[in-house]
């Protein structure tokens, strides 16, 4: 740490001594802050064996909105089932919104040609949300699950509907909340 301060401390007195300040170069890529978003967005998620979150960006890079995964408004996470196993009704998957659909219904404006950032590959009951609303490209951290038939099926509709998909392989942010 006392490292790192001497070395901004003696590039501060460089960029004095040289007439004038330089542009800074270790700066995010617009990829990983709106990824950042969307990983942060997952620490929202009551879930305790996947949070995921999704930020979505308009063409101009502006947030238009954001979700992550959980029951609907007004319904307890106290009361519903959080399993991931068990007959459908007594578990998690019969009630989860995903944080894409999350994102989708936050949204601010018109979707069109938009990107969305999501820390999961979506399922394909989010693709043909995707699709539908118009965003064009999704980036994605983490596919856990590429040989499941949804995501088989997610690619598929994706492809026909030429929404481009995309793995973000160099992220160097991590979002830790204790």
């Amino acid at each position: 740490m006392a490292i790192v301060i001497l070395i901004l401390m003696q590039l501060e007195i460089f960029k004095r001594n040289s007439g004038g300040f330089m542009k800074r170069t270790n700066y995010i890529s617009w990829d990983e802050y709106f990824m950042g978003v969307a990983d942060l967005s997952a620490k929202r998620s009551k879930d305790d064996t996947s949070q995921v979150g999704a930020c979505i960006v308009n063409p101009r890079n502006r947030i238009v909105g954001i979700g992550y995964n959980g029951f609907p408004i007004g319904c307890s996470d106290d009361e519903l089932p959080w399993q991931r196993e068990g007959a459908f009704l007594e578990t998690k998957y019969a009630y989860v919104v995903h944080a894409e659909a999350n994102a989708i219904l936050n949204t601010t404006s018109d979707l069109a040609g938009s990107r969305i950032y999501v820390t999961l590959f979506p399922c394909n009951e989010c693709a043909k949300l995707i699709i539908q609303s118009g965003i064009k490209e999704v980036i994605y951290l983490e596919d856990k699950y590429p040989n499941a038939d949804f995501t088989i099926a997610s690619r598929k509709l994706m492809d026909m509907a030429g929404v481009t998909y995309r793995q973000l392989t160099h992220y160097r942010i991590k979002v830790h909340y204790e």
